[in-house]
């Protein structure tokens, strides 16, 4: 009898010991595969941010370039618009001064009257309005 106690209590260890390197195979199988799975998984994750990432910052260069192009061609119009204005305001300016001598006497008149080199002679006319002694007909001044 003795050496069925000796067998049952080894029977049990035999197992207990297979189980726990039965076990101990599944762990190590499962890491073996689930660590460059888990690997593989990560990389990807992280290549989608990239992607994603710079997806991103392409819009924001695409919609930066878009609001630029906007803008200028915003202020184009704005300058068109201007030179517009500047070119009825000088086609009225001309037309007054066509006929209007006088104006351009009194305009040459105010514009030095800061300026303590020269001297301005007036001379009555027949309105006895003062008139400075230049003429204003003659092209190329002197």
């Amino acid at each position: 009898m003795p050496q069925q106690t000796s067998r049952s209590e080894s029977g049990p260890n035999r197992w207990t010991t297979l189980r726990r390197l039965g076990i101990a195979a599944a762990v190590f199988g499962i890491a073996a595969f689930a660590v460059p799975q888990y690997g593989v998984w990560v990389r990807t994750l992280n290549g989608k941010a990239l992607l994603r990432e710079a997806e991103f910052t392409r819009k924001v260069a695409v919609l930066e370039a878009q609001a630029k192009k906007d803008s200028a061609a915003q202020l184009a119009e704005a300058e068109i618009i201007r030179a517009e204005g500047v070119s009825k305001a000088n086609k009225i300016i001309g037309e007054s001064l066509k006929n209007n001598p006088g104006y351009l006497q009194y305009l040459w008149i105010t514009k030095g009257e800061n300026d303590t080199n020269r001297t301005v002679y007036m001379i009555p006319n027949n309105g006895g309005a003062p008139v400075p002694t230049f003429d204003i007909t003659r092209n190329g001044g002197g």
